[in-house]
């Protein structure tokens, strides 16, 4: 088999996950994203192992574990997530950008939170 065409459906593996990171506002979706691009590093890694004929299957161990630290990132990272979720109402990525926690009165702009200091302190005087 020629090393060409695991490479290729590799690429294309990693320029869709890649995509999915940069074009998509669901934090799910992002996620996949990434686990799409882990797989095509695989796909690389245990083609270019049978190709080199590695006789310790380096690219083989070398999946394995990156396989098991992308199940750890999967579990941990919907944890967070679901958590986000639950407390904001959204898995929108646009709209996490700032992790601080409001109160649900006060405006998620600086800008806003700024002027309505101002007009508090014109209001007092």
């Amino acid at each position: 088999m020629h090393l060409a065409y695991p490479a290729v459906l590799a690429v294309l593996l990693f320029s869709v996950g890649l995509y999915g990171v940069l074009a998509r506002r669901n934090a799910i979706l992002v996620l996949m994203s990434v686990e799409l691009m882990l797989n095509a590093v695989n796909l690389n890694l245990v083609a270019f192992d049978v190709w080199m004929r590695d006789t310790l299957h380096a690219g083989q161990a070398l999946t394995l574990f990156t396989i098991a630290i992308a199940a750890a990132e999967i579990g941990i990272g919907l944890a967070i997530v679901l958590m986000v979720y639950r407390n904001r109402g959204t898995s929108d990525v646009d709209k996490l950008r700032d992790t601080a926690e409001r109160p649900h009165g006060e405006p998620d702009d600086p800008d806003a939170d700024a002027a309505a200091r101002a007009q508090k302190a014109e209001a007092t005087a």
